[in-house]
């Protein structure tokens, strides 16, 4: 179609992006349009690269290899790392032959193999003119790390536009070695932290372990410094029977006996006062023996496994009253440990009120109850003798008013060792019929000092 009049004939450079100074437009048509198929086809290479990076980056940079030899029509392409630089990332080169091939280290040729050396040491050059071999960079963030080299098989030497081709697929090659370095390295902090993890779970385990070595341990020095205070204890009361108590029961014994033969040479008169002081010789007889049955048994107690916890030490109290006064031990709630002092107090005020029951209340039988609570800790000691509540109160009160001579001040002493423990003591009307004497020790115990000196408190426990 001829140009309008006025107008310039069209410019077929512009329109074809061909310019040749012949006029035979043809020919480098087709070139242009088969390097543009080329670079499409890269193009497209590039991308089914892309789509692999989930195979892991050797998928990823063999088929960036495939795509810069399809492009050059290249016998071999190699690409390959700089050494130090993304040094956890694998793998460090990759080479494909002319079909796309993957070799391996032992297939390389000598020409790739010098190749692969200048890449590693950081010699990556650009070709000589003329030369066959096309040398492009890989950077990342602006610093070189490695390289891609192949020797083409086209006709004419590369475009630029075929270099910015090889140079993207380099590229993608570094953000893929990148993320592999990245990868690694998450990896092995990823191990890492197991491997912390896996120690501080061992460590935690053998934590616990010695924490319960260490209760259990604590459970042994307490209930030692338990059987300590209670063999103290029965050593004492065994003294004082032996030294004071038997000696005097011995020196009534005389002088019953004494009286029995001034009575008995007094004749039929004398016959009732007779039978009198032959009963009071039982008496004192019996009282002997009981005597040295009772002081055999503290120097005796049973030495085994010493008690653990305040319900054996009651436990073992009570035993000492049987078959004499049936006692039963019962315990309520969660126990919780109060500690070798205050289980000493605890065991004094539970021996005193049975040594009460068993002699003076007329009773049957006896009860010691332990009730836990979160924050309060109940003994009670209930009977059904004949005690009442409101004479107890009373002599209590008396006691703790009055200067005696030391021999009615159970009761007192009772209140006393409550109060060391931090608790109060009180009488009530038991269920059982007769008497319940009642402590409340608020928890944790707060044992209060016995003394201003801490040796003294330490005597005073043991005496």
């Amino acid at each position: 179609m001829a140009p309008r009049p006025g107008t310039d004939p069209p410019d077929l450079a512009l329109l074809t992006g061909v310019r040749s100074g012949k006029r035979s437009y043809y020919r480098e048509f087709v070139r242009t349009d088969e390097r543009m198929q080329r670079t499409v086809r890269a193009l497209d290479s590039i991308s089914r690269a892309l789509v692999r990076t989930a195979e892991g980056p050797r998928s990823l940079l063999e088929e960036v290899a495939r795509a810069a030899g399809d492009h050059l029509s290249a016998p071999w392409v190699v690409l390959a790392l700089c050494d130090g630089s993304l040094v956890r990332a694998r793998p460090r080169y990759v080479a494909v032959d002319g079909t796309g091939r993957a070799l391996e280290d032992r297939d390389l040729l000598e020409a790739v193999r010098d190749e692969l050396r200048d890449i590693r040491s950081g010699l990556v050059k650009p070709a000589a003119s003329g030369d066959p071999l096309v040398r492009v960079p890989m950077t990342l963030d602006g610093r070189l790390v490695g390289g891609l080299v192949a020797i083409h098989d086209l006709p004419a030497a590369p475009e630029p536009g075929d270099i910015s081709v090889l140079r993207v697929l380099a590229n993608q090659a570094a953000v893929a070695l990148h993320t592999s370095e990245q990868y690694q390295a998450g990896l092995e902090l990823h191990q890492r932290a197991q491997r912390l993890y896996d120690e501080a779970t061992e460590q935690n385990r053998n934590l616990t372990e010695r924490t319960r070595e260490l209760r259990a341990t604590e459970q042994r020095l307490v209930a030692a410094r338990q059987r300590e205070l209670l063999d103290a204890e029965r050593h004492r009361i065994a003294r004082e029977l032996h030294d004071s108590v038997s000696q005097y029961v011995l020196s009534a014994g005389m002088a019953v006996e004494l009286a029995r033969g001034e009575a008995g040479s007094l004749g039929p008169p004398a016959a009732e006062l007779t039978n009198q002081l032959n009963q009071a010789k039982d008496l004192t007889q019996q009282a002997i023996q009981q005597l040295r049955d009772a002081i055999y048994a503290l120097h005796h107690a049973a030495s085994g496994e010493a008690p653990a916890s305040l319900h054996e030490l009651m436990s073992e109290l009570a035993g000492h009253y049987r078959p004499r006064l049936p006692v039963q031990v019962r315990v309520e709630g969660a126990a919780t440990q109060v500690g070798p002092r205050a289980d000493h107090e605890l065991i004094r005020i539970a021996g005193e009120a049975l040594f009460n029951v068993a002699n003076h209340a007329q009773a049957t039988r006896a009860v010691i109850r332990l009730r836990y609570r979160p924050d309060l800790l109940m003994l009670a000691i209930a009977d059904d003798g004949t005690g009442d509540p409101v004479t107890l109160s009373r002599l209590l009160r008396i006691e703790r008013n009055a200067v005696t001579d030391g021999r009615h001040r159970g009761l007192a002493n009772m209140a006393v060792r409550a109060e060391k423990v931090g608790g109060t003591i009180a009488f009530r009307r038991a269920r059982l019929g007769g008497l319940r004497i009642e402590v409340r020790i608020p928890l944790p115990v707060r044992m209060e000092p016995a003394y201003p000196h801490p040796d003294l408190n330490h005597l005073e426990e043991t005496s």
